[in-house]
């Protein structure tokens, strides 16, 4: 049956009698099948350099299908479960189902769904039964995705306060290159939106003809309008995701120029802005992301209270200014701060060399006072931004609604050396954690020691591929992909006692098998001239200290076209909740060096069975 249905979706094709390497391409894609380009051209060559020609047969077609789609180890498995090896009734496909892929569930509908959806073959359909073409193209399909069917859409409960969620956040969104000299650009708000990130970072400074402009400060990057920028974030907002955006404002605006901002956030975003609080003005916790769907917040600095600026509402407050008093530089000792300038800027416009000392002689903390025009400050709802001064200082004062930026020295120290009053102060409010200013070729740091102790905003350069934004888009793969994932339990309650040095009794060891079989038309070395790698497979865990781990599988020897490993990786995990899994596929290309070819990055708790 296969045979007869193979041919008259081919025959056609091969009316002139031969096709090319372009048309085999259009053929595999007509028949469904997801291939990559340098190993079918490769299987072809092979095939065509036999016969110094540059076409094929409908017999070599049939070669050529059968090596890249037929592959062995779907054979077996098939092989296993049909009597016949042809075909699989809708019982055996139940029992596949049930011993191989867990689905303890799996009854005859079940079985029925995937024959209709992946049965090629009409009249095996028909006979509710599945034949090898069918059942490779349900293997290769979402369906058998490594990654949980029901985590992909949102299935936690999005009624807890903001504060009890990790929050894809993003640093110096504008920038698509290095912090000094790079092109600021729209771009960087609208994939790090389609992305579904939740927390954009803008930095505002005055710009001529009383329009601010966004760029980073002290440096040579270019600069783009303010307005531009806003109305980019109006656009994309809510593409990837319906829960709330903060636009964390980074602000060197004068007063003057905070209120074109002010007029520009409410009359390019409209509704979406929020400006007032939502039910009671009393404010006791945060509201929730749902209660926030399609929301967008501010977070700056703020003159008074949330409940004074309601007050105000209807009044129009223009030409007003509030003053805030903060200590001077109570930023992190060894990290300037997040935008000091990367050289001081002496009296005349000469850069100095001298670079300030790195432990500065610890002053009387001086005040500086800091104008806001008023217009601004009311727009700051849920989100206002206060500086850290200590965990006894918050817990004695800060109200629910004031949230912190810690650098990421300081941060590291305090996962150190005071975890436990970290992840309390994480239980309360909102702590948003930056990568240092030393970052200037706009490296990140890793997110998983801040994710640990329960800080909500870890911002990232979202311009940087590695490791590190791997585990950004690995974790927030989970819950449909909106950018707000709950905490767990032990990092969102108050009294919790919970380090990631110590997990304690916060520990739930889960052992966790792994079995790499195979890969299948995987990156082709750079070292190739043809289709080959030597591949390997590393597993590695990110979660809380004890559950770091890494394994190795043996390397294939050049074939990155079907390498088989079949090799059984075990690990125990005592935080699942916090752990990630990243699969790396590397290319050995001497004994001290590997290649990277591709990865992938999930949470532990999202991983399917079978």
């Amino acid at each position: 049956i296969s045979h007869t249905w193979f041919l008259s979706i081919i025959q056609n094709e091969f009316r002139t009698g031969k096709i090319d390497l372009d048309s085999t391409m259009n053929l595999l894609e007509k028949l469904q099948i997801s291939f990559d380009f340098a190993h079918v051209k490769h299987v072809f060559k092979k095939t065509v350099d036999k016969r110094k020609a540059h076409t094929i047969n409908i017999e070599d077609f049939r070669a050529i299908y059968r090596t890249i789609v037929h592959r062995p180890e779907f054979h077996e498995l098939f092989r296993a479960y049909s009597p016949n090896c042809k075909i699989l009734a809708d019982t055996e496909l139940i029992e596949f189902l049930r011993k191989e892929q867990y689905e303890t569930e799996a009854c005859e509908t079940t079985a029925l769904e995937i024959i209709l959806k992946y049965e090629p073959i009409e009249e095996v359909r028909k006979r509710r039964q599945m034949s090898f073409e069918g059942f490779i193209r349900y293997m290769s399909s979402e369906d058998c995705s490594i990654f949980k069917n029901d985590h992909r859409t949102i299935y936690q409960d999005m009624n807890h306060p903001l504060c009890d969620y990790f929050i894809s956040s993003s640093h110096n969104t504008y920038l698509i290159s290095d912090q000094l000299i790079g092109p600021s650009h729209l771009w960087g708000y609208t994939s790090a939106l389609l992305k579904g990130c939740r927390c954009l970072e803008i930095d505002c400074w005055d710009g001529s003809n009383n329009q601010p402009v966004v760029y980073h400060g002290h440096t040579l990057t270019s600069k783009i309008p303010f307005r531009s920028v806003i109305q980019v974030i109006d656009k994309y907002a809510f593409v990837a995701s319906d829960y709330p955006v903060v636009l964390s404002l980074e602000n060197h605006c004068s007063p003057k120029q905070q209120e074109v901002m002010a007029d520009y956030l409410e009359s390019i975003l409209g509704d979406k802005l929020l400006t007032s609080t939502i039910g009671d003005t009393v404010m006791t916790q945060l509201p929730s992301p749902e209660a926030l769907k399609f929301k967008i917040l501010v977070k700056n600095k703020k003159v008074g209270t949330t409940e004074e600026g309601m007050l105000r509402r209807d009044l129009d407050s223009h030409g007003e200014t509030g003053e805030i008093s903060e200590f001077e530089n109570m930023s992190d000792e060894d990290e300037t701060d997040e935008k000091a300038p990367l050289y001081p800027k002496s009296d005349s416009s000469k850069r100095k060399s001298e670079h300030r000392p790195s432990h500065p002689p610890r002053k009387k903390a001086k005040m500086k006072k800091i104008k806001i025009a008023i217009a601004l400050s009311d727009l700051v709802i849920y989100t206002k931004s206060e500086k850290f001064v200590s965990f006894e200082h918050s817990l004695a004062n800060q109200k629910c609604y004031e949230n912190n930026s810690i650098g990421e020295i300081r941060a590291r120290k305090f996962v150190t050396h005071s975890a436990k009053e970290f992840v309390s102060h994480t239980s309360r409010f909102i702590t948003r954690i930056y990568p240092k200013g030393t970052r200037t070729n706009s490296s990140n740091y890793n997110p998983q020691e801040f994710w640990n102790v329960g800080c909500q905003m870890v911002a990232l350069n979202f311009q940087t591929p590695g490791v590190q934004m791997e585990l950004q888009n690995g974790k927030f793969l989970d819950n449909g992909g909106c950018g707000y994932i709950l905490k767990p339990e032990f990092l969102r309650n108050h009294n919790s006692t919970f380090t990631p040095h110590n997990v304690g009794r916060y520990g739930k060891p889960m052992s966790l098998s792994i079995r790499v079989i195979s890969g299948h038309q995987l990156p082709p070395s750079n070292l190739s001239k043809t289709n080959k790698a030597d591949p390997l497979v590393q597993i590695e865990i990110y979660g809380v200290p004890e559950d770091q781990a890494k394994k190795k599988s043996s390397v294939i020897k050049s074939n990155a076209l079907s390498p088989r490993w079949d090799e059984t990786f075990s690990f125990t995990v005592q935080v699942p909740e916090l752990a990630l899994i990243r699969f790396c596929v590397e290319d050995e290309i001497s004994l001290v060096t590997n290649e990277f070819l591709g990865q992938y990055t999930l949470p532990l708790l999202s991983l399917s069975k079978g």
